[in-house]
């Protein structure tokens, strides 16, 4: 498989994937699935011993694990579990007190989880799912035969070489209008018909190619359902490239373990995986501010102090002050200590940033340089994961880049418990957060504490890596906020993740929105990403361009290698400042959006697909997005200014213009370099409040009516909830506000149609 582009400098890393086996010409070892005899079944769930084309003898288990779930697992051994649960369980199935199974002799297998059915026909095997009133949603599909007889695609079965089981496999009929996404954060097209993603956590070096740094093995179809695997390896999804008419799925474990997920909408099917893994966490408040970076360039306490100083003079809305890799010695990394030289009292300026209303995030990562005087401790403990001769692994972590490191072993109970010792005190001085940088690293050959192989613990390693900083920064800090890099299958409760490191130039952006909308489809709601580019310096257009697409994101952070300050831009700060502004202006609506997307699973930052599931462009258009309800985004992606923008059904206002313009079309937008192409939903509320310079818990707002009719919004704050429903009668909007908030007032933007006046009551 082509993991790297051919013609160009070989790309190390480390932790590669490691290849499965090709057959040598004549070898078998295909066994797909042919015929199954029932051996149990219960309320909820029947076990089938099951013969294969290769004569083995397999175990079927087909159950429900949810309303609206049923579970599929393939083994040679019922009580089989994904190797990576020796480290973490990924997925905890539930129940529903509506199952039923229906197994009578002769006729198929029929296994009811309310909105989603599995029929199963014995002789010969299928399984085929369908919603309640019997419509297929999708069905196993039987393998493609050429002209020579041999098959091309892996049906449900397993295969193996030179006589040792490698990989179980699955494969689904695609119909040829099917949109497919999700699979984590994918930089390639929302819809990845015609892809190959690969569940293996990369150092993706840019953020434009099929390597991403965080990979969900779970993937929504626009027919209504989704899929979702059980495993931490690298589990491969060929998603009709092969053939255009299948789904395969290749999972290189003891056991193939999959639910499949009832819609009809993405948001459905959200929620239920929601119940399988974990809701999403929702950040602090706080962490919806601005984040400004020292970048990764040399800092020190003075440039700190003085950074946060010129943010306060110049009136730029800033929460977080981010301090990263050199707030520890050059060449220490990442060691937990703040570098004596450059940070000579760190408690007082803290304790001034804390005084100017900024919160203070750390870089960190989980290895240590070998030329730190950490390094010999954690060796001499036993900290570090080993190589096959059983000494640490040093491994080149930075592509050559910075010293090797040891990988810290987090599956060693007293490596973890080391580690969360050197993150408390730096927590107790008044850090706020970290930023949990790398650990796409476990090389494949690496030998854990508990047994695990480097490949079987690779995926998993990032979750508990952030689960371990997020549970020292909530026993410190009441929150359990990261601002994490790589993350896996269950991430959404490490709150804050951001898109690594991209290229600064129109085409990056692009697929750094790309990146954010497939993760959100994903699970994953609360994502950013580098505004502005981070490798190299952006040109002044794409400054303020990224910025504004940053301002209109989940969360927002000014970051890359060299300056994000914007007043290092000087022709352009008014416009970038601007665009921040925005955003502070649009806090109560940006929260409310928030506290929904936590509860219900939905992401924040919505491709078109969530709301309009049946609008086969809904799926395609992949460079715009829904913030919210009610925003629709569409960063500009050209630098001259000019963009194509599809407007889904209904009645869109231009938010600069006032324009009402007519849905399920594509229009032409063009905006001058302040103003970011931004509609909102006709008739929609949207709660906005005065400017401030950081992010607090107002008591007074101000209603934007765009529209002027009946409707209702929530406010949800740290004050709680406030709820303002809106009756038109005539010229007037009249408006009812219950709740701890005080409504000062309700502007109605000048839209055609709109009413004259609005009354508060």
């Amino acid at each position: 498989m082509p993991y790297r582009p051919p013609l160009v400098a070989h790309e190390y890393f480390v932790a590669d994937p490691p290849e499965l086996p090709v057959r040598e010409r004549g070898e078998g070892g295909l066994s797909a699935l042919t015929s199954a005899e029932l051996v149990a079944a219960d309320g909820a769930e029947v076990m089938l011993k099951a013969v294969t084309s290769a004569e083995e003898t397999l175990v079927v288990q087909v159950g429900v694990a949810g309303e609206g779930v049923i579970r599929v697992r393939l083994s040679e051994d019922a009580t089989a579990r994904p190797r990576s649960e020796r480290a973490i369980a990924l997925v905890s199935p539930g129940t529903y007190s509506g199952a039923r199974v229906e197994a009578a002799t002769g006729g198929p297998i029929v296994i009811d989880a309310g909105p989603l059915r599995a029929e199963i026909s014995l002789h010969p095997w299928h399984l085929r799912f369908t919603d309640a009133a019997g419509r297929t949603l999708v069905e196993q599909d039987r393998g493609h035969i050429d002209i020579s007889g041999r098959l091309r695609t892996l049906p449900f079965g397993r295969s193996s070489s030179a006589g040792t089981a490698v990989a179980y496999h699955e494969s689904f009929v695609a119909a040829p209008d099917e949109a497919f996404s999700g699979f984590g954060e994918s930089f390639t097209r929302l819809d990845k018909r015609g892809q190959r993603p690969v569940m293996w956590n990369f150092d993706a070096f840019g953020a434009e190619s099929q390597r991403a740094y965080k990979n969900v093995p779970l993937y929504l179809s626009s027919r209504g359902y989704g899929v979702l695997v059980d495993s931490g390896a690298p589990t491969e999804f060929d998603v009709c490239q092969s053939t255009h008419s299948a789904v395969q799925i290749v999972v290189p474990d003891d056991v193939l373990d999959y639910y499949v997920i009832a819609g009809p909408a993405p948001s459905d099917v959200l929620d239920r995986y929601d119940l399988l893994t974990c809701r999403p966490s929702l950040p602090p408040k706080w962490a919806f501010g601005t984040w400004i970076s020292s970048g990764f360039c040399v800092d020190s306490q003075e440039r700190v102090l003085a950074r946060a100083r010129t943010i306060r003079e110049r009136g730029i809305p800033c929460d977080v002050l981010h301090l990263d890799t050199y707030w520890q010695a050059d060449g220490h990394w990442s060691e937990l200590k703040w570098d004596a030289v450059n940070f000579p009292d760190p408690d007082a300026m803290l304790a001034e940033l804390d005084a100017m209303g900024f919160k203070v995030c750390l870089w960190m990562n989980p290895y240590i340089s070998h030329l730190s005087p950490a390094f010999r401790e954690a060796a001499e403990a036993g900290y570090f994961l080993l190589n096959q001769a059983g000494q640490v692994y040093v491994a080149d972590c930075w592509h050559g880049s910075f010293p090797a490191c040891g990988i810290v072993d987090f599956t060693n109970p007293a490596a973890a418990e080391w580690f969360q010792g050197l993150l408390r005190p730096l927590l107790r001085q008044g850090v706020a957060a970290f930023k949990t940088d790398f650990a796409e690293g476990v090389p494949g050959d690496a030998v854990a504490h508990n047994g695990m192989t480097g490949a079987d613990l690779h995926n998993v390693y990032t979750l508990l890596f952030n689960d371990l900083v997020a549970g020292v920064t909530r026993e410190v800090n009441g929150h359990d906020l990261v601002w994490a890099r790589s993350s896996y299958l269950g991430g959404q409760r490490h709150s804050a993740q951001w898109g690594g490191d991209t290229y600064t130039s129109y085409a990056a952006m692009g697929s750094t929105i790309r990146g954010g909308l497939a993760h959100g489809l994903s699970g994953v709601p609360f994502w950013s990403h580098d505004a502005g580019g981070f490798t190299g310096r952006p040109t002044d257009d794409l400054y303020v361009r990224w910025s504004q697409f940053g301002a209109l994101s989940p969360l927002l952070r000014l970051h890359g290698t060299t300056t994000r300050e914007p007043w290092e831009f000087p022709e352009v700060e008014a416009e970038a400042v601007a665009a921040l502004r925005l955003r502070y202006r649009l806090m109560p609506y940006l929260y409310s959006a928030a506290v929904e997307a936590a509860r219900t699973g939905a992401p924040m930052m919505r491709a078109l697909c969530v709301d309009f599931p049946g609008d086969p462009v809904a799926w395609q258009a992949d460079l715009q997005y829904l913030l919210g309800r009610d925003l629709l985004v569409a960063p500009m992606t050209a630098p001259e200014g000019t963009r194509q923008v599809y407007l889904p059904r209904g009645l869109w206002v231009d938010y600069w213009t006032n324009e009402v313009l007519e849905g399920a079309r594509y229009v032409t937008v063009s905006k001058p370099l302040d103003q970011i192409p931004l509609f909102v939903r006709h008739g929609a509320l949207i709660p906005v409040q005065e400017q401030r310079d950081t992010v607090d818990v107002p008591a007074e707002i101000t209603l934007v009516a765009f529209g002027g009719g009946d409707g209702t919004v929530e406010i949800h704050d740290a004050d709680g909830v406030t709820v303002a429903a809106a009756t038109r009668d005539g010229e007037e909007l009249r408006v009812a506000v219950t709740g701890p908030k005080r409504v000062t007032g309700v502007e109605i933007a000048p839209v055609a149609g709109a009413p004259a006046r609005a009354v508060i009551s």
